[in-house]
């Protein structure tokens, strides 16, 4: 038997008993006469006690030895620990050791296995499976299990069935990039892995299913970040015989069940925003409401006042900053330079403080009085000790430019609380954006969402102006899950793949399957995909996702423990028929 107990069960009401437990040392502390060792597993840590006066010189001669990492089993008796440790579940004893076995040694780790370590993220990504030891990392992924856990009891109590959807699947030009996998058996052909299961679960709702879930892997090669990888998880959702409604409302539920089971956090009623006024009121589609500094558009108030950085501009847009006031001339001027900097790329930034005594000075005094000042502030809702920042230019630059300020603003003031959470809906999306390069219209959220009904009348004659039958939920400034009402009719479906630049033939070939699956009764359906990843780590209070993945990639999407992506041999090329043949390049 390895162990009798693991080391966070035992307490007081263990001492004299004989038990057996196992695990990793942490560390040692040697005095000579007697020798402490901290045993970790899972579930905790145990101090064993080793001493003279009543240890065995065999058994001290293998305590002396014990290193960091060294797996063992050992066999004692609890006693009462002398200077109790309340930091551990088992702090009130310890194990006086009569035997031990080394089951197996352990190189010096490359970094420290504890809370605090000193191992940067490339190193402790190349040896993971260390990582995964340290109880932060281990809490984490407990954490996420705890919470997939109850995604799966709520959801089999709302009557929806979890069906698995292949991974192998066919390559569409619609999205992201696809990771492709070449077919062995079908030379020349590939596969794809899926960046959702879209299509299946829409197939699934014409199969009868009704309500569909799965917590379900996903893929997609584009740039990395924070919170993103090339591989994912989602908790994939679909319904059929459903509205819009109907949706929003079970999958609210969903997030109050999961933070008041797995959080113990009772979320109120979840606000609902459309698309253009997150983007007139804070300049993006997820945007974090635990703080205000709401945009004042101040064309009306700032223009044709001989002012030619507001006068020439499409858009002038200020927010206030509560209680930055008294920024000096150094503090504004690193604000300036922040905006200039490539990624947020605004040409400048203008401040105005409204003082205390309820007077105001700006960077533009030379061009607007204090009656001027004074109704950009009531614009922009600024009280006495604010600081209001504007900007201008092009509407689809500076509002994004906006937006990243005031996010800058609020994690400098402290006011994105990891511990508050402010979830809200963000319904009504545009169905269509138009890109300049490709000249053509892209699907704001897929070509299988369904359009306003309402809106059908543009579908001709202004394309652009059709809203979706789409909605997001945002959590702290994160979009945690997206989704919409599917189009069910085939020719709808034809005039959406036509309006995105498919010819008949191509709508065919690529989605021809779910065309003519829409001919055999397809239901009303639409539904839902939920990040698990970000979902989770932003329950636990953090947005970086990696440490909520077992086994993630670096940002450069390789995974550097067990070097993937690498070659392969030439045989497989040649089964594959993927080999190069350079000298028929070269000539």
């Amino acid at each position: 038997m390895y162990r009798s107990h693991n080391n966070s069960e035992l307490n007081k009401e263990n001492i004299g008993q004989e038990v057996t437990l196992s695990g990793w040392i942490q560390k040692t502390r040697d005095k000579g006469f007697m020798i402490w060792a901290d045993l970790r597993d899972r579930y905790g840590i145990t101090q064993l006690i080793f001493d003279e006066d009543r240890t065995s010189k065999e058994i001290m001669a293998t305590a002396k030895s014990l290193g960091r990492e060294f797996v063992v089993t050992i066999k004692g008796k609890v006693i009462a620990r002398e200077a109790v440790n309340k930091n551990i579940a088992t702090g009130d004893i310890e194990i006086l050791v009569s035997s031990i076995e080394i089951i197996n040694e352990s190189k010096t780790p490359p970094f420290t296995i504890e809370d605090n370590t000193d191992g940067g993220e490339d190193i402790r990504m190349k040896y993971r499976y260390l990582d995964i030891r340290r109880q932060e990392v281990r809490e984490k992924l407990i954490f996420r299990h705890k919470v997939s856990l109850e995604v799966r009891k709520y959801l089999s109590g709302e009557e929806f069935i979890e069906v698995e959807t292949p991974y192998l699947i066919k390559s569409t030009p619609e999205g992201a990039r696809d990771f492709v996998v070449p077919s062995r058996m079908n030379s020349g052909e590939f596969y794809a892995l899926p960046q959702s299961p879209q299509t299946f679960k829409q197939l699934l709702m014409i199969g009868g299913m009704d309500k569909y879930f799965q917590i379900v892997k996903c893929f997609r090669d584009e740039d990395l970040r924070a919170d993103r990888q090339p591989e994912f998880t989602q908790i994939d959702c679909e319904m059929a015989f459903v509205e819009q409604e109907d949706i929003l409302n079970i999958f609210e539920n969903l997030t109050k069940y999961l933070f008041k089971t797995v959080n113990n956090i009772e979320l109120q009623e979840f606000p609902r925003i459309t698309y253009d006024y997150a983007m007139e009121t804070y300049g993006n589609d997820k945007p974090d409401i635990r703080f205000d500094m709401k945009f004042g558009e101040l064309n009306d108030l700032a223009q044709n006042k001989g002012f030619q950085v507001f006068d020439d501009q499409e858009l002038v847009v200020g927010i206030a900053v509560p209680g930055c006031s008294e920024y000096s001339r150094k503090q504004t001027d690193k604000l300036i330079k922040w905006v200039k900097r490539p990624q947020v790329g605004a040409s400048g930034l203008i401040w105005v403080k409204c003082l205390e005594d309820g007077t105001y000075k700006s960077s533009v005094d030379k061009f607007f009085d204090a009656d001027a000042l004074a109704s950009w502030a009531e614009r922009v809702n600024a009280k006495k000790g604010d600081l209001i920042l504007v900007m201008s230019g092009d509407t689809r630059k500076v509002r994004p430019q906006m937006s990243a300020l005031r996010m800058e603003m609020a994690e400098t003031l402290g006011l994105r609380d990891p511990k508050v959470f402010a979830p809200l809906w963000v319904v009504d999306f545009p169905l269509l954006e138009w890109d300049d390069d490709s000249n053509r219209y892209h699907a704001m959220h897929h070509p299988f969402t369904s359009p306003k009904q309402e809106d059908l009348q543009y579908i001709e004659s202004d394309p652009g102006r059709i809203k979706a039958n789409a909605y997001d939920l945002v959590l702290n400034g994160n979009e945690i899950g997206g989704g919409s009402i599917r189009i069910h009719k085939k020719e709808l479906q034809n005039q959406m793949l036509s309006l995105l630049g498919f010819s008949q033939e191509q709508a065919v070939e690529q989605f021809g399957f779910l065309m003519d699956a829409f001919q055999y009764g397809a239901p009303p359906h639409g539904g839902i995909a939920f990040g698990l990843d970000r979902l989770v780590a932003i329950m636990y209070g953090q947005e970086n996702i990696k440490d909520f993945i077992a086994f993630p990639k670096n940002n450069s999407g390789r995974d550097v423990m067990i070097n993937a992506p690498s070659a392969i041999d030439d045989a497989q090329l040649d089964e594959l028929s993927l080999k190069v043949d350079i000298k028929k390049e070269e000539a």
